[in-house]
């Protein structure tokens, strides 16, 4: 058996990569500590630095997806608020169309709620001008148009195209409502919607004839009744979106929080069991280094002598 003679270099060696060994565990640690993150290079953890960067990018796509369900949310809300007014309003007009057929009103007071009508008309269009962040949420696609022009003027001047958000992986919501199927295009289309409704009551309240007044209440009475339930089926169509994106949004948050949780398990430090590994190898290293600096102390002499 051939016996190999250990040289001072040979030991110093061993003990050189001893204590820089145990400084590199040591300074990993530190950066654990103070970044707060288990993986702060990919070679650390190369399987879970690809597990951090597939959660993140779940995580980025969830943010965004709660960006557009809020920005729904929002949208919708003021729409159901608008049509509100709108059902203000018109149950305002109910009420007033009631006072002036029960046969006691002279014309100047026909005159009175002919003025009423229509400044609720006014209120009714100004609702369908409604804006959110600088956009009529009425108008369909076009967002930058008024839908209805103050004034005698009632043609719609929007379209019927759909307006969505995105709220999740191949999901999206409708946010638009078509309020041209409520208020229509006026008297002059004869369409029997809102508007057309309103005109034809400030007709019949100024015309001081009994026809008028008849027609106040076996027509005119019967068909804003009518419109009032398209405005009750939009209202309800607006509330049942405004559901389906707090869901959307309560969804998301729970998806964020789980995936936020296994994110933070995978990268995360554990700052109590990295603060108990960093004084043990602290010791470890302070120990190499003693024992080091004895053990070469001790062959140095022994080669002088």
């Amino acid at each position: 058996m051939t016996l190999q003679r250990i040289t001072p270099e040979m030991v110093r060696q061993s003990i050189l990569g001893d204590v820089t060994s145990s400084l590199t565990t040591l300074e990993r640690t530190s950066t654990e500590l103070s970044s707060g993150k288990t993986i702060n290079e990919p070679s650390d953890n190369p399987f879970g630095t690809s597990r951090v960067l597939d959660l993140q990018s779940q995580l980025d796509g969830l943010t965004e997806y709660e960006r557009n369900t809020q920005d729904g949310l929002a949208w919708e809300n003021t729409a159901s608020s608008a049509l509100s007014g709108m059902n203000n309003s018109v149950q305002r007009v109910r009420e007033l169309l009631l006072a002036a057929a029960n046969g006691t009103n002279n014309a100047q007071d026909l005159e009175t709620i002919a003025l009423q009508v229509e400044q609720l008309t006014e209120s009714i269009k100004q609702n369908a001008n409604t804006q959110y962040a600088g956009q009529y949420v009425f108008g369909g696609t076009l967002t930058t148009t008024p839908p209805y022009e103050q004034g005698a003027g009632d043609e719609f001047q929007g379209n019927t195209e759909t307006v969505g958000r995105t709220i999740g992986p191949g999901a999206s919501v409708t946010v638009s409502n078509n309020v041209s199927a409520l208020l229509g295009n006026g008297e002059a289309s004869g369409d029997g919607k809102l508007l057309d409704t309103l005109r034809t009551i400030i007709k019949n309240l100024r015309a001081g004839t009994a026809e008028g007044r008849e027609a106040l209440t076996n027509a005119d009475l019967p068909q804003l009744d009518k419109n009032l339930e398209t405005l009750s089926d939009l209202q309800a169509t607006s509330g049942s979106t405004i559901d389906q994106l707090q869901a959307a949004l309560s969804r998301n948050e729970d998806l964020q929080v789980s995936i936020s949780e296994g994110l933070a398990n995978t990268e995360d430090t554990n700052m109590a069991a990295a603060s108990i590994a960093y004084a043990n190898e602290q010791a470890a290293y302070n120990a190499a280094l003693h024992a080091g600096a004895t053990i070469v102390q001790e062959s140095l002499l022994n080669f002088l002598h």
